[in-house]
């Protein structure tokens, strides 16, 4: 039987190459890391678990992380919205400045954050007369998540906003529906695959974030302690055994909430009669 043809040749070198590099970097890695978490054996196991201060540590991580993925999906919307839609003086620097937390080390972005927030910054001197603490707290922690995460919101729904067709808007505002009805009915349908996928880099990169978090969060156990936090502290005691374990819980939480997400990214796909990748 002839072996049948296909567009690109060379399929059996590609994915073999495809799965010893994801083995080399993502798979051997991480179960290093659950093998690793084996020799703290059961009792340690439930120890970390029950852990009041590591609990708060990863609720801390997880909430901030979440809340900060959902302001970014409506901002960063409205972002992406104004840099497609509309031109105005300097669009070509914000459309820049978009990309700073990239390039921006995230150690300095936190220095950064916290001297305008503390109560004794250039911000933060207004805000604490008014009984609104920033810095030091978990509304500062998130603000760190917010100005990391949103690059991703607004890099993944600008080019799909920019190749929506505006013929479509216009057929159906001939058709008699008001501008509110074409934003819900045929923009935002098509935009929401892509939304959940900007909410769901905008979570995984807030809830691992160490550098810019660590200055604006104080570190203040069972208040603004961040789970890599924890983590860092197994490290520096050496107790290399604990760090994994609080590493995994970390990863499967992580992995069980980017899974329901993948899902209704893939719901979002097929109503809108796109095929999810």
């Amino acid at each position: 039987m002839s072996q049948r043809s296909r567009v690109l040749p060379g399929f059996g070198l590609s994915l073999g190459f495809t799965l010893a590099y994801l083995s080399l970097i993502v798979l051997i890695p991480l179960s290093a890391v659950f093998i690793k978490s084996l020799d703290i054996g059961w009792d340690g196991l439930w120890e970390i678990l029950s852990s009041e201060r590591i609990l708060k540590s990863l609720q801390l991580s997880f909430s901030t992380a979440i809340i900060a993925a959902l302001i970014n999906v409506v901002f960063g919307l409205l972002l992406a919205w104004c840099l497609v839609r509309y031109s105005f003086p300097g669009k070509r620097i914000v459309d820049a400045l978009v990309d700073l937390p990239f390039a921006l080390p995230t150690a300095v972005a936190g220095i950064a954050l916290t001297s305008l927030y503390a109560p004794t910054g250039w911000l933060g001197q207004y805000l604490e007369p008014l009984g609104i603490k920033v810095a030091y707290t978990p509304i500062g922690i998130t603000l760190a998540l917010i100005f990391i995460g949103i690059p991703f919101v607004v890099r993944t729904v600008q080019p799909v906003l920019a190749d929506l067709e505006t013929e479509l808007e216009e057929a159906a505002s001939a058709l008699g529906a008001n501008r509110f009805q074409i934003i819900t009915k045929i923009i935002l349908p098509i935009l929401l695959p892509a939304l959940i996928t900007g909410f769901a880099l905008a979570f995984a990169r807030g809830v691992g974030e160490y550098g810019s978090v660590i200055f604006i969060a104080g570190n203040q156990p069972f208040e603004t302690e961040i789970a890599p936090l924890m983590i860092i502290s197994r490290l520096e005691e050496y107790d290399y055994a604990g760090a994994t374990t609080i590493a995994v819980v970390m990863l499967v939480i992580s992995f069980t909430i980017l899974f329901l997400i993948n899902l209704v990214q893939a719901w979002a796909s097929r109503r809108t009669g796109r095929t999810a990748q």
